[in-house]
């Protein structure tokens, strides 16, 4: 069986997360790291909140890298056999970098709040917006959004998370006459998310410029397990290939069917793991592809479950 490690970005949070898990070496150790980065405690924010400060999107990515470095090395404690691919959703890109082998993981999480401070200031607050779109094709939904932009305001498909499911992103006004497109256009739902950063979106340029010129002065290495990335939809063997990609990234869709569909395809993955606080992406590749088996860990029953599947598959 070849496995494949996938890791979730914004969204996933919630307070508490990994709480079951506080005693472990891996969890204790990684929060610890990260902490002396950012030069807080940031197992308390995650586990006490408040919700709106781990929600504040310079706090969430660092939080959501952690996790998953964490659920990653408590993988590898526990004997997991080494995938033979990885991917992430948005900033879970970084994280897969970081378990890959490529970047050095208090590098990385000083990267992420930086790239999540970047992403604030990109859009003045109440100027932006995002929305999930349900139950319609991505050509309808191109198309609503098409209609609903204008010279000065636009929205745009920004995430490609399954068959059915889009998010949109742009100018608040946009997406709300966005919203009303798709609904008119047969949409199943379409619903505001609780953020104001439209991620992925060409607003989000800008920051890219300032990101690039960070990302030229951070050491990559070429990783031990390859990412597939959501721009471009292939593996890089250059440095300068990830860097580029990390950068369009942030102003392009994030193409997830098409990810899980090349991991399936190019590498012949059939056992998909999230590593995570949850099971957001797990739901995601069921639904894009039901013949490849999902397991998501995030918690000491879920590990042992994954683990026993992926053992047994390599036997």
């Amino acid at each position: 069986m070849a496995i494949a490690f996938v890791f979730p970005g914004q969204g996933s949070q919630s307070v508490g997360m990994l709480a079951e898990l506080a005693e472990t070496g891996a969890v204790r150790d990684t929060f610890a790291a990260a902490s002396t980065v950012l030069g807080y405690d940031l197992w308390e924010v995650v586990q006490h909140g408040p919700r709106e400060r781990l929600d504040v999107t310079e706090c969430t990515q660092p939080a959501m890298l952690t996790v998953g470095v964490a659920m990653w090395r408590l993988w590898q404690e526990h004997g997991g056999p080494c995938p033979q691919a990885m991917a992430g959703h948005s900033l879970g890109e970084y994280t897969a970098l970081v378990c890959g082998g490529a970047i050095d993981f208090a590098t990385a999480v000083g990267l992420v709040q930086f790239r999540g401070r970047l992403m604030q200031e990109a859009v003045p607050a109440g100027q932006g917006a995002m929305a999930a779109v349900l139950g319609l094709d991505d050509t309808g939904v191109e198309a609503s959004c098409k209609e609903s932009s204008t010279a000065s305001e636009i929205v745009e498909p920004v995430n490609y998370n399954a068959p059915g499911q889009v998010v949109i992103a742009g100018h608040t006004t946009a997406v709300d006459r966005a919203i009303e497109a798709v609904r008119a256009s047969g949409a199943r739902r379409a619903i505001r998310l609780p953020v104001s950063v439209p991620s992925h979106s060409s607003l989000m340029q800008p920051a890219a410029v300032r990101l690039g010129e960070r990302l030229a002065k951070t050491d990559i290495s070429i990783p031990e397990v390859g990412s597939i990335y959501t721009v471009g939809l292939r593996k890089h063997e250059t440095a300068d290939g990830i860097r580029s990609a990390l950068v369009e990234q942030l102003y392009s869709p994030v193409r997830w069917t098409d990810t899980i569909q090349a991991m399936r395809d190019n590498d012949d993955i059939t056992l998909i793991v999230e590593c995570g606080p949850g099971k957001v992406l797990t739901g995601l590749n069921r639904r894009i592809d039901r013949g490849i088996a999902a397991h998501a860990i995030f918690d000491s029953d879920s590990l042992d479950a994954a683990l026993s599947s992926a053992k047994e598959a390599a036997s």
